[in-house]
């Protein structure tokens, strides 16, 4: 699999909760892993992203910022997966709670539409997932 030109890397704070979230709950595989590290790359389709455990190995980090629950705020990862139903079930199961409840939403693109089943839940350290199916397009 070739990498994309733009892969997020989040800083967790728990390295083996946040893989099992990415892993069993979302669907991503484990692409590989420096577990001295506390280090994942991780794939869902074309879609790449690396979780990295703060204080373990490198962090990245603005000084005198503070890195507290919510992570990430002010940003939301879209990404598209194949079935937003299974995901959805894995969550109800676990009682993880959404963010934004499913829905289909049509976006103006130029003159016509794309639409998107999505929804939106929280990792375990506050980043906020827009996990998407493609709706396809239509005329406005």
């Amino acid at each position: 699999m070739a990498e994309n030109a733009l892969v997020p890397e989040l800083a967790v704070t728990d390295w083996q909760v946040s893989r099992a979230f990415y892993r069993d709950l979302i669907g991503f595989e484990v692409l590989y892993e420096r577990p001295e590290d506390g280090f994942s790359y991780l794939t869902l389709g074309a879609a790449q992203l690396m979780i990295d455990q703060i204080g373990t190995g490198r962090t990245f980090d603005i000084k005198n910022a503070p890195l507290e629950n919510p992570f990430g705020r002010g940003l939301n990862l879209q990404i598209r997966v194949p079935d937003v139903s299974a995901i959805l079930t894995r969550l109800e199961t676990t009682k993880i709670p959404l963010y934004l409840p499913l829905e289909e939403k049509w976006y103006r693109r130029d003159d016509h539409e794309v639409g998107n089943r999505q929804f939106m839940v929280a990792d375990p350290d506050g980043y906020l997932l827009r996990l998407f199916e493609d709706l396809g397009t239509r005329s406005r």
